[in-house]
């Protein structure tokens, strides 16, 4: 149905259609003019014939009322069917609009019922804008009571909550104009006129809270309502400014008091509840509960990255009644124990052990030096200038900040050993505040006058720990990575092996020997070796004393060991300045029957040695120069004479001397 002009009209489709009448029904009654046909049909297909309403028959009428109620309400409803949709921007402006206003308990529910308000309105101002689908729909002109009247026949499809009333509709229409979504809200989200607790008494409540004795949120409770009747002095620590009680009072100047459950709701707020942490926990709780922190994933490739923790191992001496200490170097890509070393106390020397331990394994299969280490702050700090510095021993170097645990890499490490190998292997393993039973360990209190002493069900010698520890060091190397799904089947040591990092560079021994070495002071004796560990360890040749300062004999000897406390390599320094590696020759036996081949061998060396020295001396041989004095000539006197002038010379006269062959 529609309007063609300001008449009501079914068209004759839908009059056949609708089994209202039948075609030769149509057709008769249209040609003895008992229907008025106020537009013929032909041409497209959308120019169908109407049929006034008002001009059927009784009995085909009642027919149109019984299929069409309200027949011209019928008309508004199905253009508005069929031309509602769903606001999509509506859609992201109210769902935004929850999230921010969630503290208000908006819910998904409202966002639905404004989207619905909103797409409905859409749909009547797009009525409102087209003369041709309001000449179809209403007549005329634009019928306000109908249209509310079709809104309200479409509450119950599209669960709209728009006005009832069409004056009251006309204006949220007007309004929606101008406003846009915003005016569809209700007035209850973000209506402060029932808050009791504005911005001055919240901060009040939280400042009563960190009190250093952290009351309870009773306590808190009582000291408000104690405050605000007079009976308790607040102050300002910052200021020292006394509050006053007289600025807590409602609009009757009576006590602003709140109840319990008031103040328990503001203590209990997420944003309170974290400013309370900050004040009444120490920097590192708040920063290992509260604080964000980042996230992470392994390396791909070994060795990329190291990183050291120390530990106490968890069982006690019995000498000392004291845990050993131990310090760990794991591989991270791995998760392999790479370096290991024990002490009684956490001191330096724990750490260069460590260090050696790791360059042993290295050196013993050939990998490169480690692309980075992770160390901690406190203990290597002394080193962040020397070969902790990057790009001295290793390309990258991080040091983790204090009382972070959570950034080293090796800290859940640790864990993971202690609970998947340790605790299965031994007695006693655990925490004694572990929530589990299984992991919770137990002392046994001695009744003392101190009334605090506690004691271990069992104590171990020191040769007992450190050998548990070294096998549950191998055990844990050797059982499967956790990562099953990227190395099925593989454990952390096969993990290790086959995933070595290609880019790392060699490592160099010097130093290495300079920081994690053994250090003795030395001389070079007979311009050929140093006694370094009671064995004679040669130049490298001869040349080597050029680089020694004048009349400077004494260097410093650094020296690697291998496991079993053998010197391996030895370098010597002067002032820091490397100056050669040391070569062992060995001793041969002086007794030719009994000399072997190896004695032989070794002979030859040192005879090349005492070889290549006579040679520099041959070479650099100083040129031999005679030597005497200057002697300065003696100088003279010489009387000079003076001629007497001669007059004028003579004829000159020849004399012929007659030869002795003339008379020949």
């Amino acid at each position: 149905m529609e309007y063609y002009g300001n008449t009501l009209c079914i068209s004759a489709r839908e009059l056949i259609d609708g089994g209202i009448m039948s075609i030769p029904n149509y057709k008769q009654l249209s040609a003895r003019g008992r229907i008025d046909v106020v537009r013929r049909g032909g041409g497209s297909s959308n120019n169908y014939a109407l049929v006034s309403v008002s001009s059927l028959p009784d009995t085909y009428k009642d027919k149109v009322k019984a299929l069409y109620p309200d027949p011209s309400l019928e008309v508004l409803l199905a253009w508005l069917d069929a031309n509602y949709e769903i606001d999509q921007a509506a859609v992201a402006y109210f769902a935004d609009w929850r999230n921010k206003c969630g503290h208000d308990h908006a819910t998904d529910a409202h966002v639905a019922e404004y989207v619905a308000n909103a797409s409905v309105l859409n749909a009547c101002i797009r009525l409102y804008n087209n003369a041709k689908a309001i000449h179809k729909t209403m007549g005329l002109k634009y019928d306000w009571s109908m249209m509310s009247q079709a809104v309200e026949g479409y509450r119950m499809k599209t669960n709209h909550t728009l006005p009832t009333s069409m004056l009251r509709f006309r204006k949220k229409v007007n309004e929606y104009q101008a406003e846009g979504y915003a005016c569809l809200i209700s007035g209850k989200f973000g209506n402060q006129s029932r808050r009791k607790v504005d911005h001055k008494t919240e901060r009040l409540i939280l400042s009563i809270a960190v009190l250093p004795n952290k009351p309870f949120n009773t306590s808190v409770w009582e000291m408000y309502n104690s405050f605000v009747c007079g009976e308790l002095e607040v102050w300002d620590y910052e200021t020292g400014e006394l509050l006053n009680p007289e600025e807590w009072t409602d609009k009757n100047g009576e006590p602003m008091s709140l109840s319990e459950s008031t103040i328990t709701n503001y203590l209990n707020m997420p944003k309170n509840r974290v400013l309370i942490d900050q004040k009444q926990m120490s920097y590192t709780t708040f920063m290992h509960e509260q604080m964000p922190h980042v996230h992470r994933h392994a390396p791909e490739f070994s060795f990329s990255k190291v990183s050291f923790d120390d530990r106490d191992l968890p069982r006690k001496l019995a000498d000392t009644k004291i845990r050993p200490k131990a310090y760990y170097a794991y591989d991270v890509a791995s998760q392999c124990v790479v370096g290991f070393a024990y002490n009684r106390y956490k001191n330096v020397d724990l750490v260069t052990d460590c260090f050696r331990s790791m360059f042993r394994l290295i050196e013993r299969h050939g990998w490169g030096c480690p692309a980075q280490v992770e160390v901690e702050n406190h203990l290597m700090s002394q080193w962040r200038d020397s070969f902790l510095k990057a790009g001295v021993l290793f390309p990258f170097v991080r040091f983790c900040a204090p009382m972070n645990s959570q950034e080293k890499y090796a800290e859940p490490l640790n864990g993971a050993k202690k609970r998947s190998i340790e605790h299965k292997n031994h007695l006693g393993i655990g925490r004694f505040y572990a929530k589990g039973r299984a992991y919770r360990t137990e002392s046994k209190k001695v009744f003392d006058a101190a009334n605090d002493t506690y004691e271990d069900k069992q104590y171990y010698t020191w040769d007992e720990l450190i050998a548990d520890d070294m096998r549950d060091i191998q055990e844990f190397n050797h059982s499967l990575h956790p990562n099953q799904k990227k190395y099925p089947g593989m454990t952390r040591w096969q993990v290790l092996e086959a995933n070595m990092n290609p880019t790392l560079q060699a490592m160099d021994k010097s130093v290495w020997a300079r920081f994690i070495g053994e250090k003795v002071s030395t001389t070079i004796r007979r311009n050929s070796y140093c006694q370094v560990v009671y064995k004679d360890w040669w130049l490298s040749k001869t040349e080597v004393i050029e680089k020694l300062e004048p009349n400077n004999w004494k260097v410093d000897a650094y020296y690697l060991t291998n496991d079993e406390g053998d010197v391996t390599d030895v370098y010597i320094f002067q002032n820091d300045r490397l100056i050669d590696k040391l070569e062992d020759l060995g001793t041969f036996n002086t007794a030719d029957a009994e000399q072997t081949d190896e004695d032989r061998e070794i002979f030859v060396a040192q005879q090349k040695k005492i070889a290549d020295f006579n040679g520099y001396v041959n070479r650099n041989a100083i040129v031999p120069v005679g030597v005497a004095k200057v002697e300065q000539p003696i100088e003279v006197a010489v009387e000079v004479l003076e001629l007497p002038t001669l007059g004028e010379p003579e004829e000159a006269v020849t004399y012929h001397v007659p030869s002795a062959l003339e008379s020949l």
